[in-house]
């Protein structure tokens, strides 16, 4: 009722709208010369790219280049979390443990655990884990979304309604949310799914209770497929990729968020709420799904995946906007800070490589790898880009959701599930430093005006 309600008053005023729409672009329109004129560091980064200095962080660090002979110049990129390199703490996991849950009590504390310290930290997860009927009936699965990100805002919200003392922003109180949140939204995220596959595509409603022995990881898959089945290195890559998608240093947009929010004061709810939010954008948390829509394009225009050749063609044309959605973008290729390689990218294409080789599906990793290689070359020479250009991790990350049969409504929720442990962590480190509140400066570049009376207008 409510949305036809909407479109017959769009329809009946239709006229009326799009002036306003003109009024509204014609009055926020800025010259875009004064941004120059008054060294704006639009998008908070100066005229490099690099990030504009706003805080200090000891959660992670994330390295592009290095200085050689007091220059800096490109370099492998390098991420680290507390202190110790993501490679290593994927590499060191020699009993092939789960490691998404110890990386997730490295961020929070600062260091990684003792075995009986993670078997604690673990139990305390599993416990706040769990979500009453009562929530995922009137909360979880009413009015379901099909952008699955929204339901996770909403359900994230709802949260706040069942706390008993959801206000206080002290480091136990808000230790005590966070772990909550971060071991509930993997289910809130599953569950949503089904919801809307239900309410809104007439399809079957599966809910399944986690199982308390299983992983983050393990129970995604579980609770996602009706047989509950997995193999070992389904769960393996998709903990894999949880690790490497949890936290990426304090300047990426939904952690900062993160930071500008908390220094408010506010809440927990909203200030992860408001993390989810900037996670949905497009250009932050939606571009490996972006990644799977241009290489269903290609394969539809490509006839042989092998021939290079008429691959180098495609993206020539991508590159020109002549092709795919004709933005000029190869998605998935470029960094911001990241130049001759994304180390998540590095792990991440090798967990892709050994499931295309489980699953038969080394001829599509081939393409993509072709892809990756000759999209660096064409971009740097057709953009005369002076830095290299290499792919990130969403380049990859799509695939991996697909051959893992998790359905790309489910692709940024995902990330989501992975970062909320280090905006937890993010969280917890400006409340104990007691920050002031984030305010940065805009000049104003309008013209004072006189009031003058509606009658004479």
């Amino acid at each position: 009722m409510y949305k036809n309600s909407m479109m017959e008053l769009s329809e009946n005023r239709n006229e009326l709208f799009n002036e306003l729409v003109r009024f509204c672009m014609a009055s926020g329109e800025i010259d875009q010369s004064l941004y120059l004129e008054y060294d704006v560091k639009r998008g908070l980064r100066d005229s490099n790219g690099k990030g504009v200095l706003t805080g200090l962080t000891e959660i992670s660090d994330v390295n592009g280049s290095k200085v050689v002979d007091g220059v800096k110049v490109p370099a492998d990129g390098e991420l680290f979390y507390q202190g110790i390199n993501v490679k290593e703490l994927i590499s060191g996991n020699k009993d092939k443990r789960f490691a998404f849950e110890e990386i997730t009590y490295l961020l929070l504390f600062g260091d990684l655990p003792s075995e009986q310290q993670f078997e604690s930290f673990k139990a305390i997860l599993t416990d706040l884990q769990e979500l009453s009927g009562d929530f995922v009936r009137d909360v979880v699965l009413h009015n379901p979304c099909a952008n699955i990100m929204n339901s996770l805002q909403k359900a994230i919200l709802s949260l706040y309604s069942f706390d008993a003392n959801p206000e206080e922003t002290s480091v136990s109180n808000v230790l005590r949310q966070c772990l909550q949140m971060i071991g509930k939204l993997p289910l809130i995220a599953v569950y949503a799914y089904y919801g809307y596959r239900h309410f809104d595509l007439n399809e079957n409603l599966l809910i399944k209770t986690p199982k308390k022995e299983y992983s983050t990881a393990e129970n995604i898959l579980y609770m996602l497929r009706p047989d509950g089945k997995f193999t070992p290195l389904e769960a393996s890559v998709l903990d894999a990729a949880l690790v490497l998608h949890a936290e990426h240093g304090g300047g990426n947009n939904s952690t900062f968020t993160t930071h500008v929010v908390t220094s408010s004061g506010t809440d927990s709810y909203s200030a992860m709420a408001a993390a989810i939010a900037s996670l949905k954008g497009p250009k932050h948390g939606g571009a490996n799904h972006k990644v799977q829509m241009m290489f269903r394009d290609m394969e539809q225009h490509i006839a042989d995946y092998t021939d290079e050749g008429a691959v180098e063609a495609y993206l020539s044309r991508i590159l020109a906007k002549e092709a795919f959605d004709k933005s000029g973008l190869i998605y998935g290729m470029g960094h911001a800070i990241y130049t001759l390689s994304d180390p998540r990218k590095v792990i991440l294409k090798d967990c892709v490589r050994q499931l295309a080789e489980e699953k038969g599906r080394m001829a599509e990793f081939g393409l993509y790898d072709s892809v990756e290689r000759i999209s660096a070359e064409l971009i740097t020479r057709s953009r005369r880009v002076f830095k290299p250009v290499c792919a990130n991790v969403d380049f990859y990350s799509g695939f991996l959701y697909t051959m893992l049969g998790i359905p790309e409504e489910l692709f940024t929720p995902m990330f989501a599930i992975a970062r909320i442990s280090g905006w937890s962590a993010h969280r917890l480190e400006e409340l104990v430093n007691k920050g002031k509140i984030i305010r940065p400066a805009y000049k104003y570049v309008g013209v004072h005006k006189e009031y003058v009376p509606m009658e004479d207008r």
